[in-house]
């Protein structure tokens, strides 16, 4: 196992400094709106798949995760929050990349939320993450559950805040611009916030979106530039054309969710996750 952990680490090493050698970083971001991939160093990112379930690796030829982070030009010494993090399928990448070097924060649901599965889900992030024998490294978690409780302030000053597959839940209790806003606020000047989000077809209306859990790129940078932010670059590297965005059970239909359970479940393994939006936003100097 830990030969093939090895080789692997060693594909993407290859695969991420290819990526990042092959693009150069922009000077004038209005003309690189639809670059594919673009990356400002020559960082390689390296997944550790050795902390990683073989469920997390499986995702990897959808979520596109080397690719998907040079694109928003992580570096290991950067300090990064992650927004919602959810179960964690990002932070076993982010942490241990960070942990040498830079700093991992989790900006997560609160421990005692009136909400059930906000509860379950930051319990289970804790046990996983925050325990002395994890093998990520340090993690730290905030509170971003406005209004009742934010604690990603100005002070954090961080370099990358990412987000993956996260506007359709704020939008479900309008929170979508208070996050954005506390976004911009904890990030550093010059600093980079990375947005991932299943893409709505044209026509989609706010309730279309919240009920199907796909979200117009118009409106993510709406939110974003309302918030403070200038669009540099967008990336069609979590795009999938199979996906026709008409189902049942919205987003969650396709896996890894399959809400229908067997009900034409070849079909939506067939097609795979989601059709995603992959965007760069910064904050100016």
């Amino acid at each position: 196992m830990a030969a093939i952990n090895a080789i692997y680490s060693t594909l993407l090493l290859t695969l991420g400094a290819a990526l990042t050698a092959s693009i150069s970083s922009c000077s004038s971001p209005a003309n690189n709106l639809n670059a594919t991939s673009q990356s400002g160093d020559n960082t390689a990112i390296v997944i550790d798949n050795s902390v990683r379930p073989a469920a997390d690796s499986a995702r990897d030829r959808y979520r596109h995760p080397v690719e998907t982070l040079a694109f928003f030009q992580l570096e290991p010494q950067h300090t990064v929050v992650e927004i919602w993090p959810g179960g964690g399928w990002y932070s076993r990448i982010l942490a241990p990349y960070l942990q040498a070097d830079g700093r991992y924060i989790a900006a997560h649901w609160a421990a005692d939320s009136p909400v059930a599965f906000f509860r379950n889900s930051r319990a289970a992030f804790d046990q996983e993450f925050t325990q002395p024998e994890q093998p990520y490294g340090p993690v730290r978690v905030l509170i971003l559950e406005p209004p009742r409780q934010n604690q990603l302030t100005a002070d954090i000053q961080a370099d990358r805040i990412l987000t993956f597959r996260n506007v359709h839940n704020w939008m479900r209790n309008h929170q979508e611009q208070a996050i954005f806003d506390s976004m911009f606020a904890a990030l550093r000047a010059g600093g980079i916030l990375g947005v991932v989000e299943h893409r709505a077809p044209p026509g989609f209306s706010r309730d279309d979106m919240v009920k199907s859990g796909y979200v117009s790129e118009s409106y993510v940078q709406q939110l974003a530039e309302n918030a403070g932010f200038v669009l540099e670059a967008r990336s069609e590297v979590n795009a999938n054309t199979a996906d026709s965005k008409d189902y049942p059970d919205g987003v969650w239909t396709l896996p890894p969710s399959l809400r229908l359970g067997e009900t034409n479940k070849a079909r939506y393994l067939t097609i795979g996750e989601s059709d995603r939006m992959t965007l760069r936003f910064r904050k100016p100097l």
